[in-house]
């Protein structure tokens, strides 16, 4: 699985990061999914190989303009690049508004459609191309959600020691079996395919947390998570100076919880701008990754526009493109 980072910064943009969007999807095919599209998100599309006819959904996980004024102006686009299957997006009801009013307001023709899903209303999983999604409430000034991603379409593997001491010899035959066909050998025995698949590895599972205070909200769902992405705007210092209003977490709040979870991997992402890169008079990011390593064992990153992080089907996590930094 891969996730692309399209906006790492929280409220407004800087010279160096967008508002909010991070691109979660399957290694091995073209379709991919979006978590959040602020202000600009489809410009910083243009800087990555993604292709607007392949996104198959978007979620939004909450109403504030920096989560969702760029949706409008992606729709508009994926018309204008010629899209014309369906599109599914989730996100809070309000979204739906935003949607037709910009249409109405800007003339703006669609020629494909929208499924629309509420999240508030969200009772399962819903199942897209390479993925079930399903979707947790979380603490912010306005509803606010999680979303997580469960990988499906699991490859098969065989069983080669076995079909090896059964004496069926390799070739056609096997892969046959390993596409799920049952056969029958030249000489009559009858063979049942998923008697020779090795047991499935588990799937991978990721959860893009949209802005909360409470971590804790996330307990039940991390159990069988192998990535938690999370915003982290402040340090604890800072967010205690700002006070309660934001309803934002700090570095350590997201760290302790990771730890306690036992959670194996943890980006940090959504930065207030005050924090910077080098010498400046405002605060520096790593600050807040000490204040993360402080509390937090486990593999932990902090996210930069750009980054492309893979994590593989042993469940780790590696930065395999990284923004240069000025």
């Amino acid at each position: 699985m891969e996730i692309i980072f399209l906006g790492t910064s929280s409220g407004t943009p800087t010279k160096t990061r967008n508002v909010s969007g991070i691109v979660i999807k399957k290694s091995d095919t073209k379709a991919w999914c979006l978590v959040d599209c602020g202000e600009a998100t489809q410009h910083q599309i243009l800087k990555t190989k993604l292709a607007l006819n392949h996104l198959d959904a978007i979620m939004i996980t909450h109403v504030h303009g920096d989560h969702c004024f760029g949706l409008p102006g992606l729709l508009a686009s994926a018309a204008m690049a010629g899209r014309t299957q369906p599109i599914t997006i989730i996100a809070p009801a309000a979204i739906k508004q935003l949607i037709d009013t910009a249409q109405v307001i800007s003339d703006t023709f669609l020629p494909y459609e929208i499924d629309f899903i509420a999240v508030e209303s969200m009772n399962e999983s819903i199942t897209l191309s390479d993925f079930s999604v399903n979707a947790h409430e979380l603490s912010h000034r306005v509803r606010s959600f999680a979303y997580g991603f469960t990988e499906s379409g699991i490859e098969r593997s065989l069983n080669a020691e076995k079909l090896k001491a059964d004496e069926i010899p390799p070739g056609p035959v096997w892969g046959q079996i390993q596409a799920g066909k049952n056969i029958k050998l030249d000489d009559g025995q009858e063979i049942q395919a998923s008697d020779y698949w090795l047991p499935a590895r588990k799937p991978r599972k990721v959860v893009v947390g949209g802005d909360n205070d409470t971590p804790e909200l996330l307990t039940e769902t991390i159990s069988d998570t192998d990535l938690l992405i999370h915003e982290a705007t402040y340090t604890q210092q800072i967010a205690e100076k700002v006070g309660p209003g934001p309803q934002h977490s700090s570095a350590e709040k997201v760290a302790e919880f990771a730890q306690k979870q036992q959670l194996k991997n943890l980006i940090l992402t959504h930065f207030s701008a005050r924090y910077q890169y080098g010498d400046s008079q405002g605060s520096n990011i790593s600050e807040i990754e000490q204040e993360a390593r402080a509390h937090y064992q486990g593999q932990l990153f902090l996210a930069n526009d750009f980054d492309c992080f893979m994590l593989n089907k042993s469940a780790d996590v590696s930065l395999v493109d990284q923004r240069a930094n000025d």
